[in-house]
């Protein structure tokens, strides 16, 4: 909104400092600002709030320390985290921008599903909340829909030479002459255009990049081949690394800290794919007008820091599922839009391990009982964070150790970006 407005402002008035606004460099430091101190200021009201309609968590006995001590702290959050990206979102963001729309119609959705399980949980006295089958419904109803915006709005492009896109086959949708400025090569005019394409970043491999057509291309040559391929994919990040930050949301500050980590990175993923001149140096894709989205994940790094604030051990308030579903979705859906989504088992490494933790506990347990006839454990309990908990770690020392680990991962993803 306010982009509008010194957008017009600028153009009729010549109003100095109000040029700004069309920085995205400016807009995301003040919309980090501003995210951080609605969820500073936002927190208080909301837990006042919480606790006055007795929205209070209840603690299943798990013979951990200090577990009793939770019970009646107030739950659902995850409205601090919603409301403090989404207010400056409106107020700094280009509001047409279909890469915005997408992230705002995603968080809008999984905090949906999120309530609901908590409002369930806390208001019906329902300890099993919403029925899991309802909630992966709910997120592959997302992931189709993202997976079908991507392959079919014509907003979402790739920019690329046209050479390159003729010989990979893409669909051409502009084809023009540019001027483009290397940090190597110096300026040159170059022949490119605008292609809808399933590629996406990944290190190690040729042109640092791969194309979903491949997988698609063994089930045969049919483009219905590769929309399936594509869409089944999108839905399979969205709900692992949804449901993987609910099952990281365990400790005090655990979640809210790995999040606002990974947010951090997005946004620098975010900025230099949207900028032809750094994506054309680390030779990674360019999406042209991606570059907005640095701004939402501005946003969501400052709300999850300002959500620490009163979520840091000892915790004032938890996220509950209104919270833990809607970060872990956005970061799904995010890393998809970037095309950075094959980078999300490391950039993630605390949720995948999380999610393994329990995929392993239980597998183990089943087939050991089975074979032997009494259950055994890979861990003293799953998910891993509870396992140091029982081997007698504070889950304040846990939070920190997982939040230094988020950002070494954190870094390694950032170098792969020069790897060729």
């Amino acid at each position: 909104m306010l982009y509008y407005i010194f957008e017009f402002l600028d153009k009729n008035f010549d109003i100095p400092g109000a040029g700004l606004f069309q920085y995205i460099t400016f807009r995301s430091s003040a919309a980090i600002i501003l995210s951080l101190v609605i969820s500073l200021i936002s927190g208080r009201s909301i837990i006042k709030y919480l606790k006055r309609m007795q929205v209070g968590e209840t603690v299943r006995e798990l013979g951990l320390d200090g577990q009793k001590e939770k019970e009646g702290t107030p739950t659902m959050g995850g409205f601090i985290i919603i409301a403090a990206i989404l207010i400056p979102c409106f107020l700094f963001a280009k509001l047409d921008n279909i890469y915005l729309i997408i992230m705002i119609i995603s968080t809008l959705w999984l905090g949906l599903i999120g309530f609901a399980d908590d409002y369930i949980k806390v208001f019906l006295k329902k300890k099993e909340g919403l029925k899991g089958t309802t909630k992966i419904i709910g997120q592959v109803m997302l992931g189709i829909f993202i997976g079908t915006i991507m392959l079919f709005n014509d907003d979402i492009t790739v920019r690329m030479p046209i050479a390159e896109a003729e010989s990979g086959g893409y669909e051409i949708l502009r084809r023009y002459s540019v001027s483009l400025n290397s940090l190597t090569e110096g300026s040159s005019i170059k022949e490119m255009a605008y292609v809808k394409t399933t590629l996406t970043n990944v290190p190690l491999l040729k042109d640092n990049s791969f194309d979903y057509k491949m997988i698609s291309q063994i089930f045969g040559e049919n483009e219905l081949w590769l929309w399936i391929v594509f869409i089944l994919i999108v839905i399979f990040i969205i709900t692992a690394v949804s449901n993987a930050a609910n099952l990281t949301d365990g400790l005090d500050g655990l979640a809210a800290g790995v999040s606002a980590i990974i947010a951090v990175t997005l946004a620098i993923f975010a900025y230099v794919s949207g900028n032809s001149i750094i994506a054309g140096y680390l030779n990674i894709v360019f999406i042209p007008n991606i570059a907005e989205l640095t701004i939402f994940a501005s946003c969501f790094a400052g709300a999850c820091i300002g959500f620490l604030w009163h979520n840091s051990f000892p915790a004032k308030v938890f996220m509950g599922d209104t919270g833990s579903l809607t970060i872990g979705g956005i970061i799904a859906v995010m890393a998809i839009l970037l095309r950075k989504e094959l980078l999300i088992p490391v950039l993630c490494g605390v949720f995948v391990a999380e999610n393994l933790s329990v995929v392993l506990q239980v597998s183990y347990f089943k087939y050991t009982k089975k074979k032997y006839g009494e259950g055994r454990r890979i861990f003293k309990m799953s998910p891993l964070h509870h396992h140091f908990q029982k081997s007698g770690m504070h889950e304040a020392k846990i939070a920190v150790r997982f939040w230094i680990i988020t950002i070494l991962l954190a870094l390694v993803c950032v170098i792969t970006l020069k790897v060729r």
